[in-house]
Formats: structure tokens, C-alpha cells, sequence
């Protein structure tokens, strides 16, 4: 029996022929998805291979740490808030990561005719089948074990470990379903791309943590969030086999029914996130084929009319659209924006800091500067067709140093003043100061001299690709190279600061401030300036270079 539809046959399936079960399907789906790309090369082979040996490792050795707590004061405390974390986990790796897993894409099954109800079960069934859900289990069952005495505990770890993973699995279902257009879009991408720096800072975040929480007393800080954390499914799970355990019956009925209803409220979200998703049309069509309406962002308008007039404004307003809009230069910035406050906000909080540690910042965002026309990648073709001579190319370097200066002075003064306040050494605050503006303005007039002699490409294919194949050298020498020029230049800096330091004359440490403004201002345009005729000069070399991406 067929339907014929616009001279398209599609079988469909006798009359009283019952409906095929979308579970099984789906896991053999998601089975057949595995083997067959695992067929492919030899070298997702081998990734896939040692990212399931390494995760069984490391899953073993946690799960065995974790049933050595078995019997431990604080074993509750550590296993609820693992639980947590784990649980953060997985709402938050789709978003990092949305290529990580094709499956999690509801959108590829939006053509088909089916209910979304069968859909989550199938969905849920299939996304338990991979590498993250077995690590999970294995620390699930490591959990329970270092917490359930009894019978009556035994009992609960069993209900617990299932109810984990399915809340765990879940809510990255319901996470990645409400956000599939945001993680198909430019911007999804953009926070992909960004998710190296967050971990970054979560491991920054957890390294001092640790130092603090052990320092002040160990794992007996952790219990007033313990208490709240063991409230918050699917936490609860954990938290009830440790209720029953200890007797709390009442406690335990309590998180597991607050464990259930938050299960069901999960899966009612992801079913009214999915059906959304399968009958609302993209809103991306939509905009498009709307009248495009008057922002405000136009280059003659709003924020852009603060910029200077001619080459110069139109230099900087693109050199700072690029730092907003392009994925790998709004990553750049990012990171050195986030690194450069950490590191001498930390070891101030650490008391190990100083006020100079601000230079950190400063050198990360003078970093910026270093392969200027390599970061328009194969768009600089447009920008050369206006270079004819070094006074254009002077406007155009000396345009980029501003845009640049525009951000990273008050990143500098801001940084350098959070420092010193934490600190308390407001003393010190001039001649830190001072160093972080020299230091930027040294670096900037190597950037510029980097950038003309220097340049290389920048790939768009790869999220963490920086250098196309074959400049790699290249790129290490402008960039070194640059750096230990930089702090020859800023030489004379650093010894007028030891000098006044090592002769107890911290009266005239404010000399520091204004020669450090000068001294940056002084080397930025001496920079730029001695840049311009080397890159009028070999302008056709730079454009073949940065254009090889």
C-alpha cells in the first residue's frame, strides 16, 4: 500500500500492522552511528580507542578512591557534591562542545512522522549508549558505594544509580534540545570555541579553591554547601542513600520523591522543548526574509561616532567589529582579557601577589598586536588595494595601535587597581602602573615591526588551528622574538624601578606613572612609524603570506 504525494512514493505500513518500538530502533541507530564511524580513518579510530581507554582508567581510579571513603566522616559531603558537579557537567558540555555529538541534534529528525513523547523515550535510551554515560555510571556506583551501610542502604543505591544517570543524561537532552538553534548558529560556535577558556578558569577556580578549603581546615568547609547541594536533584539520589543510611528515613522519602518530580519536570521540559523545536520553523529564515530594521550600529552612528573621523575611525571601528563578531579574534581577545585579570587577582587573593604581577594583563593584550594583517586572513587582499604608499600604511598600523589602546588602557588601569586593592598597597600603584603602560606600548611597537616582517596565516577551517601548516616557525619567531625585544626596549623601565625600589626612595615611585605614559606613547609611535615603509615596501609578500589559509 503506497501514498503518492508531488509524484514522491513513500511505503507506509498495511492497516493493523503495529508501529515499529522507536526505543530499540534508535539504540541500534545509535550503535550502527559508532561502528560505522569508527570505519572511517585509521585516526578517529585511534581517538576514539584511547578516549574509552583513558576515560575506564581514570573512571577506575575514581571509582576505587571513592569506595575507600566507605566508612569515612565525610564521605557524604564528597559524594553529594561530586554528584553536583557531574550534573553541571552534562547540562553544560552540549553547549561547550555541540559538534562533540551528532545525536544530540534534534532538528536532523524535525522531516519524520513522529510523537515527541516516543521520541524522548528513544532519545533518552540511545544518549545512555557512549563513552560519558559509562564514566558517569562508574562514578555513580562509586557514590553510592561509599555511602550505603545496610540493608536498607544497599536498597537505596540501587534506586539511586539509575536515577542519577537518567537525570544526568536528561538534562543535557533538555539543555541541547532548548538550544540546538543557538548551537547551529555563528554565535553557538562562538561559545564553542570559548569553551577552552572557561576550563581554563575552572581549573584556576578549583586549584584555589583546593588551596583555600585545605588551608582553612579541609573537607569540614564543605558541609554548609553540602547541606544546601544535597536539596538540588539529581543530587538528591546521592543524598537519599545517604539519609537512609543514617537512618533519616523521612529525609530520604523526601529527596527521592523531590528526585522523581524533578526527573518528570526535566522530561516535560524536554518534550515541550522538542515539540517547539519540531513545529516552530527556524527563526533564521524568518529574519530573513523580514525588512532589515535600523539598529543603530551603523558605522556613522551610535558608539562608532566617538571614533575619529577619516582612515583612522574607519580602521578602528573594523580592527574592533572583528574583536566583536569574528569567532578566533573575539576568542583571542577573550582569553588574554580573562588570563591577564586572573593571574595577578589570584595570587593577590593567594597573598603571593604584587602589583607588578598587572604586566601579566598588559602583555596579554600586547600580544594582540603581533600579526595584524595575518588576523584579516584572506579579507587583507581589500585592505592592501588601499596601501600605495607608507603614509597609508602608517594611518592604517597607527589606526589598529588605537583600537588596540582603546580597550587595553583601561583593562590596564582597571587590573593594576584591583591588584593594588586587594593588596593594600596603594603606594605602589604608580610605578605599577607605569610598567604595565611602558610595557604595552614596547610590545605594540614590536607588534607593529612583527606584523610588517612577520606575517603569517591564520586558518578558518579549525576552531583551535593558529597557524596554517608551514609557519609555524614563523609565527614562534615574530611572537618571541618580539617579546624579548619588547623587554629590551622597556630595560630602561625596569631598572629605574629597581633602582628606586632597592634605594628605599619610595617617594619618587610616582615619577614612574608619566614617564611610563610617555615612555609607551613614545615607542607606539615610534613603532608604527618605522613599520609603515616596510610594509608599503613589501606589501605583495604579506598579502601572499597572510592568505594562504
Amino acid at each position: 500500500m503506497t501514498a503518492t504525494t508531488a509524484s514522491v512514493t513513500v511505503p507506509t505500513a498495511p492497516a493493523g500492522t503495529p508501529a515499529v518500538s522507536l526505543t530499540p530502533l534508535f539504540v541500534r541507530l545509535k550503535l550502527s552511528l559508532l561502528k560505522n564511524g569508527l570505519k572511517g580513518s585509521s585516526k578517529r579510530k585511534a581517538v576514539w580507542i584511547s578516549s574509552l581507554v583513558f576515560a575506564l582508567v581514570v573512571a577506575f581510579f575514581m571509582t576505587l578512591g571513592l569506595s575507600l571513603l566507605h566508612g569515612h566522616a565525610h564521605a557524604g559531603t564528597v559524594v553529594v557534591l561530586l554528584a553536583a558537579i557531574l550534573a553541571l557537567g552534562w547540562a553544560f558540555m552540549p553547549l561547550f562542545f555541540p559538534t562533540g555529538d551528532e545525536t544530540l541534534d534534534p532538528s536532523r529528525l524535525v522531516m519524520l512522522p513522529l510523537r515527541p513523547r516516543p521520541l524522548i523515550a528513544a532519545l533518552l535510551a540511545s544518549s545512555l549508549v557512549g563513552i560519558g554515560p559509562l564514566f558517569t555510571l562508574c562514578l555513580a556506583i562509586g557514590s553510592v558505594v561509599a555511602v550505603a551501610r545496610g540493608a536498607a542502604g544497599v536498597v537505596a543505591a540501587v534506586v539511586a544509580v539509575p536515577l542519577l544517570l537518567v537525570g544526568c543524561v536528561a538534562l543535557a537532552r533538555a539543555v541541547a534540545t532548548a538550544n540546538v538553534r543557538l548551537l547551529s548558529s555563528r554565535k553557538g560556535r562562538d561559545l564553542a570555541l570559548l569553551s577552552g577558556l572557561l576550563i581554563a578558569i575552572g581549573a584556576q577556580v578549583a586549584n584555589f579553591a583546593s588551596q583555600r578549603l585545605f588551608e582553612a581546615g579541609g573537607l569540614t568547609q564543605l558541609e554548609p554547601a553540602e547541606a544546601v547541594v544535597r536539596w538540588l536533584p539529581p543530587a538528591t539520589a546521592v543524598g537519599m542513600v545517604d539519609s537512609v543510611s543514617d537512618g533519616d528515613y523521612a529525609v530520604a522519602a523526601a529527596q527521592l520523591v523531590l528526585t522523581l518530580v524533578a526527573l518528570a519536570a526535566l522530561l516535560w521540559f524536554w518534550e515541550r522543548s522538542l515539540t517547539k523545536l519540531m513545529v516552530t520553523p527556524d527563526g533564521s529564515t524568518i529574519a530573513a526574509a523580514e525588512p532589515r530594521k535600523d539598529r543603530g550600529d551603523r558605522g556613522d552612528g551610535g558608539v562608532w561616532a566617538f571614533l575619529p573621523a577619516g582612515r583612522t575611525g574607519a580602521v578602528m571601528q573594523r580592527s574592533l567589529r572583528y574583536a566583536i563578531r569574528d569567532p578566533k579574534t573575539k576568542a583571542s581577545w577573550a582569553s588574554a582579557l580573562a588570563i591577564g585579570l586572573i593571574v595577578p587577582v589570584f595570587n593577590a587573593l593567594q597573598g603571593t601577589g604584587s602589583v607588578y604581577l598587572s604586566c601579566f594583563g598588559a602583555g596579554m593584550l600586547g600580544v594582540q598586536m603581533y600579526n595584524q594583517f595575518g588576523q584579516d586572513t584572506s579579507a587583507f587582499w581589500m585592505v592592501a588595494q588601499t596601501i600605495s604608499s607608507p603614509r597609508d600604511a602608517f594611518v592604517e598600523l597607527r589606526g589598529r595601535a588605537y583600537a588596540l589602546a582603546l580597550i587595553t588602557v583601561p583593562y590596564t588601569v582597571l587590573v593594576t587597581a584591583v591588584t593594588a586593592g586587594l593588596l593594600d598597597d596603594w603606594n605602589a600603584f604608580p610605578a605599577g602602573l607605569g610598567m604595565c603602560l611602558a610595557l604595552v606600548g614596547s610590545m605594540m611597537c614590536t607588534g607593529s615591526l612583527a606584523s610588517a616582517h612577520f606575517a603569517y596565516s591564520i586558518p578558518t577551517d579549525g576552531a583551535f588551528k593558529n597557524v596554517v601548516p608551514g609557519q609555524a616557525g614563523l609565527a614562534w619567531l615574530g611572537i618571541f622574538g618580539g617579546v624579548l625585544v619588547s623587554a629590551v626596549i622597556c630595560a630602561p623601565m625596569i631598572a629605574l624601578t629597581i633602582y628606586l625600589g632597592a634605594t628605599d626612595q619610595q617617594s619618587l615611585t610616582w615619577i614612574l606613572l608619566p614617564l611610563g605614559i610617555a615612555w609607551g606613547t613614545l615607542t607606539t609611535w615610534a613603532g608604527v612609524r618605522i613599520s609603515a615603509p616596510a610594509v608599503s615596501r613589501k606589501l605583495p609578500e604579506i598579502l601572499v603570506a597572510v592568505s594562504k589559509g
